[in-house]
């Protein structure tokens, strides 16, 4: 199984950005599948999750500015970013979780103030 994520970028402050992964390979039925991020000198924090079913989970930190998505069919995971903040800049790592979790590569998200 495979992830690849793809739609990082430089924004400016205020702006938005797509980010999608597609997961490939052997047969793939994730339960969760969502984002987590990196930025310089921090932890790797949870950003957002939904369920197979649709149950979404977010950050405090992007409740309102960030949505996810996810398409079953086709295994894709998406996150669309609006009114990014400088502080969002981060690498940016999808996953899939079943009874093991697969991450795709990361994305880097750069927004400048």
């Amino acid at each position: 199984v495979q992830l690849q994520a793809s739609g990082g970028g430089l924004v400016q402050a205020g702006g938005s950005l797509r980010l999608s992964c597609a997961a490939s390979g052997s047969i793939f039925v994730a339960g969760f599948m969502g984002w987590y991020r990196q930025a310089p000198g921090k932890e790797r924090e949870l950003v957002a999750r939904i369920s197979r079913g649709g149950i979404t989970n977010y950050a405090d930190s992007v409740k309102g500015r960030f949505t996810i998505s996810r398409d079953n069919a086709k295994n894709t995971v998406s996150l669309q970013m609006s009114s990014l903040k400088p502080e969002d800049t981060a690498v940016y790592y999808c996953y899939g979780q079943t009874s093991t979790t697969y991450w795709g590569q990361g994305t880097l998200v750069t927004v400048s103030s």
